[in-house]
């Protein structure tokens, strides 16, 4: 994997892709990174991330969406497209709480950094007139639960559908990301909306296949120091179907009045593409936003913090829907999927598509 031209700072190496049988929407991992976590179509897997052994744990009535692992406590908390959230006991290998979390559903999940929070995003696009801008929600779209007891700490409303969720470093606050390249920030100690803006960027008015908006802010995350928040997704394109909208992230200061966009995807350093995850390294100093590649050399890059440039770049031929630092920012792991096999070709209908990789990384 060589680094872009612009940096050579950054090093990754693969140290192994681990195959699951089917595509990959949630990823998490140990602490050492010695234990990895997959919510796919078929549910939750727990896989040796060395040897790549891997045991289904349990599954959702839909496609699992996403998965959170509690190491202290034994934890495990996934989410899907059956609107729940379930409570795995990884100690007593068994399910231990589920929670109707949505009516629609579960499209992304966040932790708190100190574990006693974790969220949950939902909601359908329906029309709301001839416009075809989404309707309101049928029920609060960002829900809020206390990890050890499963209760509801707070609801919020938001446009649906809400694509994207995260924490504050501190657990304080909760932001998320719609359709419409609207995000909203909720503090979830009072109870209340804080902050709130839109970006044109991220969204398109499908008109060359079909007529509805497209696009969104598939991923946020707040800086390490809490003050901006980045988004990601794909800029304006030309074919919406066809996906070929720019590779562009978003970094906004959140806390002015009103936000501002302070910084995005620098000019000649990205593709075509939609990006779906983000994830910030340990140290503060850079953080990987990864998804599909359209058009391009990459499909996972590494950007600094604060400077926002491209450092060093992958090519990993699949689709990435989750990016996640372990053992200390020294592990890079990405979920996804490779092409799913034709049914028609019964020889290849049961190939496994989904697929944990796992990369050494290196500031230096």
């Amino acid at each position: 994997m060589a680094d872009t031209p612009a940096a050579p700072k950054m090093r990754t190496n693969r140290l192994h892709r681990h195959l699951v049988p089917t595509a990959v929407y949630g990823a998490d991992a140990s602490a050492d990174g010695k234990t990895l976590y997959a919510a796919c179509m078929d549910g939750v897997y727990e896989v040796n991330g060395e040897t790549g052994a891997h045991q289904r744990l349990y599954g959702h009535e839909s496609y699992a969406s996403g998965v959170v692992v509690f190491g202290e406590s034994g934890l495990l908390i996934s989410a899907g497209y059956d609107g729940a959230l379930k409570w795995y006991d990884l100690n007593a290998r068994r399910e231990v709480r589920t929670v109707p979390a949505h009516q629609f559903w579960s499209w992304q999940m966040a932790r708190s950094q100190d574990g006693k929070r974790v969220a949950s995003v939902t909601g359908q696009y329906l029309a709301g007139s001839y416009k075809y801008e989404p309707a309101p929600e049928k029920e609060p779209s960002v829900r809020v639960y206390d990890v050890q007891s499963g209760k509801l700490l707070q609801s919020f409303s938001h446009l649906p559908p809400v694509q994207s969720v995260a924490f504050s470093p501190d657990g304080r606050f909760v932001a998320a990301g719609n359709l419409m390249g609207e995000v909203r920030v909720f503090d979830v100690d009072a109870g209340k909306q804080v902050a709130a803006w839109k970006t044109d960027a991220f969204t398109c008015w499908g008109i060359i296949k079909s007529h509805h908006y497209v696009g969104g802010i598939w991923a946020l995350t707040f800086t390490p120091d809490g003050e901006h928040i980045i988004a990601a997704g794909m800029g304006p394109m030309t074919d919406p179907m066809a996906g070929n909208g720019r590779q562009l992230w978003q970094k906004f200061a959140w806390k002015e009045n009103p936000p501002r966009q302070v910084d995005q995807t620098h000019a000649g350093e990205s593709g075509e593409g939609l990006m779906e995850t983000l994830a910030i390294h340990p140290s503060g100093e850079c953080f990987v936003m990864s998804g599909r590649l359209r058009g391009g050399q990459w499909n996972t890059a590494v950007f600094g913090l604060p400077d926002g440039a491209i450092k060093h770049s992958l090519k990993t031929e699949t689709r990435i829907s989750r990016a996640v630092f372990v053992a200390g920012g020294q592990r890079l792991v990405l979920g996804g999927a490779m092409r799913q096999p034709g049914f028609q070709n019964k020889e290849m209908s049961n190939r496994p598509f989904g697929h944990v990789d796992v990369f050494e990384f290196s500031l230096t």
